[in-house]
């Protein structure tokens, strides 16, 4: 159904090259889109024109016709006057609309079909047979980036996203849930990831413009045929679930660039939960004190330097030395170590796996 915005702009737009106004209304002559002063029309009339095997008749010095979606009466297009001009301007309004309708529809299916394809609802012969239909390249370059907006519908993100690609009719936007907003974007032969991450830094940068929107980008490795476009999107969507539980501090997270996040993402809660009591015991990590975890953290931050760390830090070398060999004693870690250091790492990844996991049941 094409919008009553769209019509109005639509027969505004006649009436002001022509100098004819219109109307258009529904079939029980209610007014969806009008350039007339007048109330209306009587909706007896509009009914009574509607069950008519007529497609256009003159009623009180108006012409009114019917607009088709397929074989069936989707509105009445109203024209003031019984003039041939009013005739002329009827019939060329009533074209336009349809070819509206024709163009809305399609824009509705291939929506559908590309949320379809991104949830793997497809099988694959299906995947190519309405491809072609819809008139979309099967063995194109594509990548599916995930925006992820703060707050749920957030319709000013996926207009400011739309306008953004209003020029880009290989591109599709859509959405499957609240919060997240999807664009399957086709990507040039030459097109690096480092021109995925400029196209994402774009987005971040537009929404937080335009929209006044603050957003998470992730997006998935490039693909070559339409059938893994669901892939593509998987991989997007893990990227988004990493960089929340490892990297939170990111705003853009590709997908080939996870690290040692991905592999403990996608381990067992039950081998994570051995793994701690074997390198703890009883004593997690997050029940340290928040001096402990602050020392903890800027000490990886500068390399295991000692001298940096305890200058960020704002203490004597001997007093950060001393929380280090106190965290030795309570954990039998010594982070000055390498090995222990990568060991300590992962475990405090780990245990930020774990909690996350928590909340999602």
């Amino acid at each position: 159904m094409v919008s009553s915005q769209v019509l109005q702009k639509t027969i505004d737009e006649l009436r002001a090259i022509t100098r004819i106004d219109l109307c258009v209304l529904s079939l029980e002559g209610q007014k969806v889109a009008s350039t007339f002063s007048e109330e209306g029309f009587e909706p007896e009339y509009v009914r009574e024109f509607v069950k008519s095997p007529a497609d256009s008749q003159v009623l009180q010095a108006y012409h009114f016709f019917k607009i088709y979606d397929d074989q069936n009466v989707e509105y009445v297009l109203v024209t003031s006057g019984g003039s041939e001009d009013a005739y002329m301007i009827g019939k060329i309004a009533v074209c336009e609309i349809q070819n509206l309708i024709v163009a809305y529809k399609e824009r509705l299916d291939k929506n559908n079909f590309i949320q379809n394809l991104l949830l793997d609802n497809l099988l694959l012969v299906d995947i190519y047979n309405r491809a072609k239909k819809l008139r979309i390249d099967t063995e194109a370059r594509r990548v599916v980036f995930i925006v992820e907006t703060k707050y749920e519908k957030d319709n000013s993100a996926m207009e400011t996203i739309k306008s953004l690609y209003a020029s880009k009719p290989k591109d599709y936007i859509t959405a499957i849930d609240e919060k997240n907003i999807i664009i399957v974007k086709e990507v040039k032969e030459a097109d690096t990831y480092e021109e995925l991450d400029h196209v994402a830094k774009t987005l971040v940068d537009m929404l937080n413009v335009e929209a006044m929107s603050q957003v998470r980008v992730s997006y998935g490795n490039i693909i070559h045929e339409i059938k893994d476009v669901s892939r593509s999107y998987k991989e997007a969507k893990m990227a988004l679930e990493v960089g929340k539980i490892f990297y939170a501090d990111k705003i853009i997270v590709p997908y080939n660039n996870l690290g040692i996040g991905r592999l403990i993402y996608q381990l067992p809660i039950p081998l994570c939960q051995m793994f701690m009591k074997e390198v703890f015991g009883e004593q997690l990590p997050d029940t340290f004190d928040e001096e402990t975890l602050t020392t903890i953290n800027k000490f990886f931050e500068n390399n295991l330097n000692v001298s940096e760390t305890s200058r960020q830090l704002y203490v004597h070398r001997n007093t950060l030395v001393y929380r280090l060999e106190k965290l030795q004693k309570s954990t039998g870690l010594d982070i000055r170590v390498f090995d222990d250091a990568l060991t300590f790492k992962i475990a405090m990844m780990v245990v930020s796996y774990m909690k996350y996991m928590e909340t999602q049941d």
